[in-house]
């Protein structure tokens, strides 16, 4: 890792908290709890805005928080510095509160993807579709590039969204299926409480040559990886990379050690 741990002391309780919109489908306290087992606490901040963020902090008395839909890309410039993973993603995940008050973001996410992906492929894709533009997305696209692994962003809206290449339509991707062996759902699609939906309207073009990475975790499986696995495609979800992002945040707060 490239940033410096900075270990906080162990002898009193620290405050944590998630930072999002909605939070409905997070199980991110449960996981912060049982780790933590009260020497630390952590708690579920449901915001609509991210002003008066630094306000929050202090009521809170934050010295860290994890970031989620739809902030990773909004709180970009409420911080006052990133790490070098946070500028190569474009998106944050993570914040430590220095002793100064000082923000700084990281970006936990494209470390743990890139794990839970390694582990997952007995040989790397050549090729893969990123389902999303966001944060996920973005961190998503981080590790394939450290992977050497091309990758187009998936849009409805490709033209809407100019900054981020190279994009595609989702009807450009459905020519590209059988080409492409990893396909990321990056996406809230199929998150509850809009777990009917799927962000993939032709499901009958998957087949066994196909790993669908859906980074939802709740609820397992998706629509998107039922349909796909109907069709023999190879199917995973987003806890384990959860976990693992999870613990490069605490590791990036340091509260434990490596």
């Amino acid at each position: 890792m490239r940033f410096l741990l900075v270990t906080f002391a162990s002898s009193f309780m620290h405050h944590f908290a998630l930072i999002g919109h909605p939070l409905g489908h997070s199980l991110s306290q449960t996981l912060f709890d049982e780790t933590f087992a009260g020497r630390h606490d952590y708690v579920m901040l449901d915001i609509e805005s991210l002003d008066g963020l630094r306000q929050i902090i202090k009521e809170h008395r934050l010295s860290g928080f994890n970031v989620t839909i739809p902030y990773k890309l909004k709180i970009l410039p409420f911080l006052d510095r990133l790490t070098l993973e946070a500028e190569e993603v474009g998106a944050v995940n993570c914040v430590r509160i220095e002793s100064d008050g000082t923000l700084t973001g990281h970006n936990t996410d494209s470390e743990a993807f890139f794990d839970q992906l390694r582990m997952s492929c007995t040989r790397l894709p050549k090729m893969a579709l990123i389902l999303g533009t966001g944060g996920a997305a973005r961190a998503v696209a981080s590790a394939l590039r450290r992977m050497g692994i091309d990758y187009r962003f998936v849009s409805r809206n490709p033209s809407i969204h100019q900054s981020i290449t190279p994009i595609i339509s989702y009807e450009e991707a459905y020519a590209m299926t059988d080409a492409v062996s990893l396909i990321v759902n990056a996406t809230p699609v199929g998150m509850a409480p809009i777990s009917d939906k799927s962000p993939w309207d032709r499901p009958e073009l998957f087949s066994k040559k196909n790993l669908i990475y859906d980074l939802i975790y709740n609820p397992s499986p998706t629509r998107l990886m039922q349909e796909a696995a109907s069709m023999g495609a190879k199917v995973k979800d987003g806890l384990e990379m959860l976990r693992r992002q999870a613990v490069l945040s605490w590791e990036f707060w340091g509260i434990i050690d490596r």
